[in-house]
């Protein structure tokens, strides 16, 4: 909303709806007074839109009528959502066959043109107010109803309604409980633009003849009254069309700013509870990526990353492990501005190659994360377009941030592909990524990252669902690529082992904060925190007595909205004292390039 249209927009709705609030008591008795002298009056200071043919003031009329047209086209939105959103959730809830009949029925209707379907309903329904409201709503429902039933289709391959599938819950509380909360945002956002529509086809159905019926007056009406001396005084008809279109403008605006802003990545603005910024002097000179208590917030007092600090070097890859809803992934997507809406960044920079990323223009940030920024995320297929072939998603890089061709964008993506080892890369490059193995989708990614030249790679449990034998291979590429390229490596993974055996160095996180920070040739037999040795120890080896269970972390993870002022981790620790639970131990030094956060570290 902070934007130009998004300002104009909010301005023109709050002077619509003040309109319709004090226009009938104040130019209420103007508009109705009949007078037969100065009837088809041109425009005058007395009159400055002119007369009727009873003599009455048409700019009072205006304005009086912005009452009934802002009423007129709420009701007609109402009706047309709650239409809308009834066809849209059928086909969840009806047996297969219903269903898709349902999602024809509003395809046919999608196709058919919105006006002869408000006219034909309103005609059946009877001419006035009551049948225009009704038509333009009928109108509006099938659009209505394909975002509905698009929406409804994204939530409900979701694990959460299979897991209420699964205990047998019925569809209409499925949907009634978790799919209609989940897109209720983008339907109540939709419904802004929708009001601006509706007010436009309530002005064509009066104007029409099949609108409001006098004595009773919209803009519409007032559009029809005039139309017949427009050649003689233009202002009887563009006054009340000037107001259709300022109305419908003003509402078109301010949704299209609000669907904006629901669906932007947030950037820290100092919106969330930020923790004191480090001074300029404690900028690491050498390091590639440099994250100073980063902070992310969502409504609610939900905390999922709390003042995470880190640095990662030139050539170096640092692991960042921990239990899933530790905040690892979150904190990559702080980095590289993919935190989702309603999310909130805070704390101190986030330094890319010296530059605090969430402080440059947006253009400015896009170009370096562009072109800097390499993420590889676990889940290949959610990073490529299944609807493209891989050598053009490559391409789109080189053409998008670097200016190339398409004939050397092309070229480089070919070149990509064969470094990172992939066979046949042309062949390959001219294929859809369901037609490649799971690794080489992951090489893609990675190759995709190259295209530029990437300072710092982020590799969210890159070998997630591969085999063993692919792991190795990817492992490998990510070391070699790291060195080949002086690349900085952030790498996330549940897997303890890989990361001793891959990174330089080991970030611990536990309930969104760093506990410890150590060199990963001391994870083994160096670990301090009791939760990183509790993580290593969970790791089977060859040496294990099958005979006994395998070792665990009793308890759980506290949630993000559940962490105390103690330490986090106390509740499933042996060595907890009555001081873990009352004060939160800081993040201190403990030896050379060691830092761990325990009051009981050992």
């Amino acid at each position: 909303m902070r934007t130009p249209s998004g300002l104009a927009g909010a301005a023109i709705v709050a002077l619509m709806l003040v309109l319709a609030v004090v226009g009938p008591p104040i130019w209420g008795d103007r508009a109705e007074l009949i007078d037969p002298v100065a009837a088809l009056q041109g425009v005058s200071a007395a009159h400055p839109l002119g007369t009727d043919n009873l003599g009455r003031d048409i700019l009072a009329r205006v304005l009086v009528a912005a009452r009934l047209s802002l009423l007129l086209a709420a009701l007609a939105t109402a009706i047309g959502a709650a239409i809308g959103v009834v066809l849209g959730t059928l086909p969840s809830v009806l047996p297969r066959r219903l269903g898709r009949l349902v999602s024809s029925t509003v395809s046919a209707l999608v196709a058919f043109p919105g006006l002869l379907l408000a006219m034909f309903t309103a005609v059946v329904a009877g001419l006035g107010a009551r049948g225009a409201v009704l038509g333009i709503g009928v109108a509006l429902a099938p659009a209505f109803a394909r975002l509905t039933q698009t929406l409804a289709a994204s939530i409900a391959g979701s694990d959460f309604v299979a897991a209420a599938r699964m205990l047998g819950v019925s569809k209409a509380t499925i949907v009634r409980r978790h799919v209609l909360p989940n897109i209720a945002e983008p339907l109540i956002l939709n419904l802004t633009v929708m009001i601006g529509a509706s007010l436009v086809g309530l002005a064509g159905m009066s104007f029409l003849g099949l609108g409001v019926q006098a004595p009773g007056y919209d803009w519409g009406r007032l559009l029809f009254d005039g139309f017949a001396r427009i050649y003689v005084n233009p202002m009887v008809a563009l006054g009340p069309a000037f107001m259709v279109v300022l109305a419908g403008l003003g509402f078109n605006l301010m949704g299209e700013a609000l669907a904006k802003s629901a669906t932007r990545s947030t950037v820290p603005k100092g919106a969330a509870p930020a923790a004191p910024a480090p001074e300029a002097g404690e900028a690491d000179p050498e390091a590639v990526l440099e994250v100073r208590n980063l902070t992310v917030t969502f409504p609610g007092g939900v905390t999922p990353v709390r003042e995470v600090s880190l640095t990662v070097g030139p050539g170096e890859i640092v692991g960042l492990v921990g239990e899933s809803g530790s905040g690892k992934s979150l904190t990559a997507y702080a980095v590289g501005g993919l935190v989702p809406y309603p999310g909130v960044v805070g704390g101190g920079p986030v330094l890319l190659d010296g530059q605090d990323v969430h402080a440059l223009p947006a253009t400015e940030r896009r170009k370096l994360l562009g072109t800097s920024l390499a993420m590889v995320f676990q889940d290949p297929m959610a990073s490529l377009n299944p609807a493209l072939k891989v050598g053009g998603q490559l391409a789109e890089v080189a053409t998008v941030h670097q200016g190339a061709t398409r004939a050397e964008a092309w070229q480089r993506a070919v070149d990509r592909l064969g470094h990172v080892r992939i066979s046949e890369p042309a062949r390959r490059a001219r294929q859809h990524p369901h037609q490649l193995s799971g690794g080489m989708r992951q090489r893609a990614v990675i190759a995709m990252g190259l295209m530029g030249v990437p300072r710092l790679i982020i590799a969210d449990e890159p070998t997630t669902g591969l085999d063993v034998t692919v792991q190795r291979e990817i492992l490998r590429l990510l070391r070699e690529v790291t060195e080949e390229s002086a690349a900085a490596t952030l790498f996330i993974s549940h897997d303890m082992a890989v990361v001793g055996s891959l990174c330089d160095r080991v970030v611990v996180m536990y309930a969104g904060r760093v506990v410890e920070e150590l060199p990963a040739d001391r994870l083994v037999s160096g670990a301090a925190h009791p939760y990183t040795r509790a993580l290593v120890a969970s790791v089977p080896d060859m040496s294990a007595d099958r005979s006994l269970p395998l070792a665990s972390i009793p308890g759980r993870q506290p949630g993000p909205a559940e962490v105390g002022e103690g330490c986090a981790f106390a509740e499933r620790c042996a060595l907890s004292t009555d001081r873990c639970t009352a004060t939160r131990p800081p993040l201190e030094e403990h030896g050379k390039a060691h830092r761990v956060a325990c009051w009981e570290a050992s």
